[in-house]
């Protein structure tokens, strides 16, 4: 059984930032691809960061140079750290791995 928990959502003005972090149990994030996903109202999910067990991380084109992810082995955690965020970066964020999903987080971007 895997768990997911992501955490570090919450209300931020256009411009500002915000860690999320996803802890998981059953499964070392050191050892499996993990990702960040996102789903706003009314649009599909979609993918929005990935980090492969080597370290490699992909990027959403529109996240990319404003989004870092990075992981903790230690507190077997990933993170996605959001710097300039923008209301259209408005949604729910979920952490998933291999078929597993969390419950997810809420990001609001007022402008």
């Amino acid at each position: 059984q895997v768990q997911l928990v992501e955490s570090g959502g919450g209300l931020v003005q256009a411009g500002g930032s915000l860690r999320l972090s996803c802890t998981a149990s059953g499964r070392m994030v050191s050892t499996y691809t993990m990702a960040w996903h996102r789903q706003a109202p009314g649009k599909q999910r979609e993918l929005v960061a990935s980090m492969t067990s080597g370290g490699t991380v992909n990027y959403l084109a529109s996240a990319m140079g404003r989004f870092t992810m990075s992981r903790d082995n230690a507190k077997n955690t990933v993170y996605l750290q959001m710097n300039n965020l923008k209301p259209e970066d408005t949604a729910v964020y979920y952490c998933y791995t291999a078929g597993w999903w969390g419950k997810g987080t809420l990001v609001t971007v007022s402008s």
